[in-house]
């Protein structure tokens, strides 16, 4: 039946017959967080992740599941367009910065709202604004005084302009302007200068620029949450609906509610940690509440790795959120890019699957694309695979993927190809990694020497044994391979 309904002319279709065969789609998206930040069901893990824990029970987690990026800014563009950040940039949008996106890119909000959905964003943007719409005649770019700004006019370039029909946001936490987003206009007007409005949980740091006056950042985690509970509350059976709620969550600054204080064993990044994963049960409560549940298709999965506060971590409370992985956030290693994947389909997907196939976060616009019969043009989500076939068991060319390419900084990047990985450059750290961090799991700290770098994941997880000079002719295959697609080349396979 599925099939002959989509196959039907498009002008015979509307909402009421349509709705029942589309899922609704949400994706939920953690900030700086750890592959190993998931307790899984382990009763010795550091940080208890109970909701967490049941939405992997009821679907599939994918255990070599990555972000496009080490870093925020990158992931979120991959993720919305199926196309790897590094064909465009490599860094994240600084405070007052423009927009990522070009005026026809693709993104899966407008091919949701294209095939009639409800589109719906929130919580953590982080792609830019046009800032020069609302700064005053006179004023300079980046000028962070709040009198500089006409907090009146709409705020374009934003969310409203990518395919979602509503967003309810603070932008970013630690970027100005610190006040609430509804759509394109300001709910809260900017007054004064940022401050610390209340002593931080944990560390972290703000970028000067205007705040508005009953601005907290305590409120940031829980307020976007609820608005999208009740955004989900308004939507109707006959029409599906895409949600999109970026967390600003376990990002620095560290600011778990006190009801949070002390419940995890890894200090107040656990405690924000589980604050997270409490939000995640809000909104599952909220579509079983409201008769969503059974046709929702539910992603979680983070923009990066964990902040390099984790060696502190590791050394305090002998938690490491990379797990066996090295690496953390901006780092080419794995626990720069590895992270949490779980996706939930009810009737589609068996409850309780593990798979080690290699994803990205970049396939889920091909394989939201065929769950809705879109149709992708030849330039859209060019590096995206379609992995439907892994969500629902049935039978595809393994592994899915020829490769996957990894990349945070210009001239540093790293390919997947099987079990093996190749790191372009002498090291796959960002930033020196701390002497006590390397000695704790006798790591080598590569740098000087070779001209890069080779690791079999399958037997050296943590990448401590550099394989470069053993294997020549592999190294300079997979160079080869990482060049075609530097030079041009789609990722995906029905864009060669």
């Amino acid at each position: 039946m599925m099939i002959r309904l989509l196959t039907l002319p498009l002008l015979l279709l509307n909402h009421s017959n349509f709705a029942g065969t589309r899922p609704n789609i949400v994706i939920l998206y953690a900030d700086d967080m750890g592959v190993a930040d998931v307790s899984y069901g382990d009763p010795e893990a550091k940080i208890q992740t109970p909701h967490l824990d049941r939405l992997a029970s009821q679907g599939m987690t994918f255990t070599d599941g990555h972000s496009s990026s080490g870093i925020c800014t990158p992931s979120r563009f991959a993720l919305l367009t199926g196309q790897h950040h590094w064909r465009r940039f490599h860094g994240i949008v600084g405070a007052f910065g423009g927009t990522v996106f070009e005026p026809d890119d693709f993104t899966i909000a407008k091919m949701f709202k294209n095939k009639g959905y409800r589109t719906g964003c929130f919580g953590k943007w982080h792609l830019g604004w046009d800032f020069d719409a609302i700064r005053k005649r006179g004023a300079k770019k980046g000028d962070p005084r709040a009198q500089s700004y006409d907090w009146t006019k709409r705020f374009p370039d934003g969310p409203l302009d990518q395919g979602f029909d509503y967003y309810f946001g603070d932008g970013t936490i630690n970027f100005p302007p610190y006040c609430w987003i509804e759509g394109d206009r300001f709910v809260t007007i900017p007054t004064k200068p940022v401050i610390k409005s209340k002593p931080l949980a944990g560390a972290g740091s703000f970028r000067p620029g205007p705040m508005a006056e009953s601005w907290n950042p305590y409120d940031i985690l829980p307020t976007i949450t609820q608005k999208t509970v009740e955004w989900i509350s308004k939507q109707k059976k006959d029409q599906p609906f895409f949600a999109y709620l970026a967390f600003n969550s376990p990002h620095y600054p560290i600011v778990p509610n006190k009801p949070y204080h002390g419940k995890s064993k890894a200090g107040y990044y656990g405690d924000f940690v589980i604050e997270t994963d409490a939000m995640v049960g809000k909104v599952m409560n909220a579509l079983k509440k409201h008769g969503f549940a059974d046709n929702t298709l539910v992603v979680f999965s983070a923009d990066n790795g964990p902040e390099t506060h984790a060696f502190e971590r590791l050394e305090e409370f002998k938690q490491w959120s990379s797990g066996k992985y090295r690496g953390v956030k901006r780092d080419v290693y794995e626990g720069g890019h590895r992270v949490p994947f779980i996706v939930k389909w009810p009737s589609r997907i068996k409850k309780g699957l593990q798979s080690d196939e290699v994803v990205s976060q970049v396939d889920l616009a091909a394989t939201f694309a065929k769950i809705i019969n879109y149709p992708l043009g030849e330039k859209e989500a060019i590096d995206s695979y379609n992995f439907l076939p892994v969500l629902e068991g049935k039978k595809y060319s393994k592994p899915l993927r020829v490769a996957t390419v990894q990349n945070t900084s210009p001239k540093k990047f790293a390919l997947r190809q099987g079990d093996w990985v190749l790191i372009d450059a002498p090291t796959g750290a960002a930033k020196k990694e701390k002497k006590d961090y390397l000695d704790y799991f006798g790591l080598e700290p590569y740098g000087t020497g070779h001209k890069g770098l080779l690791f079999d994941l399958k037997n050296d997880p943590r990448q401590s044994k550099n394989l470069y000079s053993q294997y020549p002719s592999k190294v300079k295959k997979m160079r080869a391979l990482l060049q075609s697609y530097l030079d041009g080349k789609p990722c995906a396979p029905n864009k060669q």
